[in-house]
């Protein structure tokens, strides 16, 4: 589908994702809503548009998730991220991703030996 000029729809996928506030009665949507703010450290804090939220395949077995349990998977997913020295990843705009400056070094160690080696040769 195409859209006429300044007409595109506007998309959530680039805006940051607040984490859910703390609940007696935890939902798999608060679990995933942790998982796309970044606060378990799994991803960058963005909204991530899942075609198959969490706990779909549950509630159609039949046996949606107990709150017990999300909030049992909420707790963990903090916790053992953090304990085992995960670190925060910022947002693909924040900072600047260190494979690119592997690539930028590789390529100019590329063309250092080619340039050295065209000079050799004549």
């Amino acid at each position: 589908m195409s859209f006429p000029p300044g007409e595109m729809p506007p998309t959530n996928t680039i805006k940051r994702i607040d984490a859910p506030p703390e609940s007696d009665n935890p939902t798999t949507a608060q679990l995933k809503a942790d998982i796309d703010s970044g606060r378990t450290g799994d991803k960058i804090g963005v909204y991530d548009p899942g075609l198959s939220p969490l706990g779909t395949d549950d509630e159609a077995a039949g046996r949606p998730p107990e709150p017990q349990r999300v909030r049992l998977a909420r707790q963990l997913e903090r916790v053992k991220r953090w304990a085992s020295g995960g670190r925060a990843i910022p947002t693909s705009h924040e900072t600047p991703s260190q494979a690119a400056y592997l690539f930028i070094g590789l390529t100019a160690a590329i063309g250092v030996v080619l340039a050295v080696g065209i000079v050799a040769t004549s």
